[in-house]
């Protein structure tokens, strides 16, 4: 059985999220969590009964905040406020996504700052608890007031309006809940702009986008490795007294881990007398590319977790105090400018990998039969699977653009500086799958090169990668459709199986 996540209690990790998203695991709240929520919400609705002004709750939102609504329009305005926002277009978040967001909302609002109902946010663990998975279209966020277009079509399937899926049908949110046996619930003061109000849907795409390029950080460590030792090349560049003078974290850490991956190679042993003098960058300098990847991974990773473990609504109650602050804490820029970087560190993953490639299937360059296959001019091997490799890295260039840079005010001016964050997060996830194709393609050519060394072990670490590839793509020996290949690695290399094999042979990588 998936475990149960308990929200609202101790930080929640990238891990837990995955499990959610992933894994099935359900959730539920702490008791601390569930006696927040409740103080909180006694504090609104006795502000609500002495005719306080407080945004949101009893104005209207953004420019509008100076219109006061009366007591009798409290109910209409929280409805209108998820109808109006609801603006979104394009293609739909995935389910893994949406379930993200569903999860990091319910976190969110068991910090007890939002004064939003406790029934309310069990409507919300009960949609993420049963499967029912509010269609949510991608864009429309600018990163402030957070998510507000991508939140508000999620809530409004807990009002029984929007649409749902449900078993993997699609249906209006009312028909989901039936389904379910719940029923719409009707919202008060202020918990319409509680439901969406925050960073959710930014954090949940930056964070499986995380969790996903640590994984493949691994990948294009072996994947280097095995390049290097097809290509001839020197395991000196991996000495730890090289990259202790220079000490950067990931650097060192990816040179331990392609040191470990080619230890006991009989290719690279073969050829330690060899004339060259040095390897080309894209071998030699491995370590110190992958690793600015790696550290530029590890930051984005300290600013995803605080952010999904931060209150990001507003206005702020403060139970303790008895008392609300109206403040920013709603606006992506921390989360867009870590994404942003991630997405720059994952972009040249994939550059020096494709420059790996071209010394692959270059004849010139690597020794080897041109393009890693028999009969060349009947059979062009990998020379297009060169070109596939190639475009995507061209197109990284393009997404690596930082969008955090840019703004565009809105509601009238009050919101004249916003993050653009959810469009940092998703060109982040673009490129990583960009780049898990490009990982692919150099791990086919890679073992395709490994199997002209019949004579020569590889390394342990090497070795044990191309038996993981060779169980689900064999050699090539002229010419087929070499898209199902690259579909086949691309899967192998997203499910971690080429990382738990390696793991198992050389000891965690880092």
């Amino acid at each position: 059985m998936p475990k149960k996540i308990r929200l609202g209690g101790e930080n929640l990790s990238l891990e837990d999220l995955a499990a959610v998203t992933r894994n099935g695991a359900q959730v539920a709240l702490t008791q601390e969590a569930s006696r927040r929520i409740r103080a909180a919400r006694r504090l609104v609705d006795q502000w609500i009964a002495e005719g306080r002004i407080i945004y949101g709750m009893t104005t209207g939102f953004g420019v509008l905040s100076d219109v006061r609504i009366s007591l009798k329009d409290t109910r209409q305005l929280q409805k209108n406020i998820l109808m109006s926002h609801a603006a979104g277009v394009g293609e739909l978040l995935d389910t893994e996504t949406v379930r993200a967001v569903m999860a990091l909302r319910v976190h969110d609002l068991a910090m007890g700052h939002a004064g939003i109902r406790l029934e309310t946010v069990h409507q919300l663990i009960e949609c993420l608890n049963r499967g029912i998975h509010p269609e949510v279209p991608a864009q429309g966020s600018v990163g402030a007031s957070g998510d507000l277009v991508p939140l508000a079509h999620l809530a409004l399937v807990l009002i029984g309006m929007g649409i749902a899926v449900y078993r993997g049908k699609r249906m209006s949110g009312k028909t989901a809940l039936s389904r379910c046996g719940l029923k719409p619930i009707s919202l008060e003061a202020g918990e319409g702009l509680a439901l969406v109000n925050g960073t959710q849907v930014m954090t949940a795409i930056g964070a499986l986008t995380l969790y996903d390029a640590l994984k493949l950080a691994k990948n294009a460590d072996i994947a280097a490795a095995m390049s290097l030792e097809v290509l001839m090349g020197s395991r000196t560049e991996f000495d730890p007294r090289i990259h202790r003078v220079r000490p950067h974290p990931g650097q060192a850490a990816a040179a331990d881990n392609m040191l470990r991956i080619t230890k006991d190679s009989e290719i690279i042993s073969s050829h330690k007398d060899c004339r060259r003098i040095q390897d080309a960058y894209t071998l030699r300098c491995s370590p110190q590319v992958h690793g600015a990847g790696k550290d530029a991974a590890a930051y984005a990773k300290k600013v995803l977790e605080t952010e999904m473990n931060a209150f990001t609504g507003n206005p702020v109650i403060f139970t303790e105090d008895k008392t609300f602050l109206l403040g920013g804490n709603f606006h992506g820029q921390p989360v867009a400018m870590a994404l942003d970087f991630l997405g720059i560190g994952i972009c040249e993953w994939g550059a020096i990998s494709e420059r790996r490639v071209e010394r692959l299937v270059n004849p010139q360059l690597s020794g080897l039969p041109a393009f890693l296959v028999a009969d060349g001019g009947l059979n062009s091997g990998f020379m297009i699977a060169q070109y596939t490799a190639a475009a995507l890295v061209s197109e990284n260039k393009v997404l690596a653009h930082p969008a955090c840079v840019d703004s565009i005010p809105t509601s009238a001016n009050k919101e004249d500086h916003v993050s653009m964050g959810t469009i940092s997060a998703r060109k982040c996830r673009a490129i990583l799958k960009n780049v898990e194709h490009v990982i692919a393609i150099e791990m086919l050519c890679a073992a395709q090169a490994m199997d002209l060394f019949t004579n020569m072990k590889p390394g342990k670490g090497t070795r044990t990668a191309y038996r993981i590839i060779r169980e689900t793509v064999s050699h090539l020996d002229i010419d087929r459709v070499l898209s199902m290949d690259i579909a086949a690695l691309t899967d192998l290399v997203r499910s971690g199986a080429i990382v738990d094999a390696v793991e198992d042979a050389v000891g965690p990588l880092n």
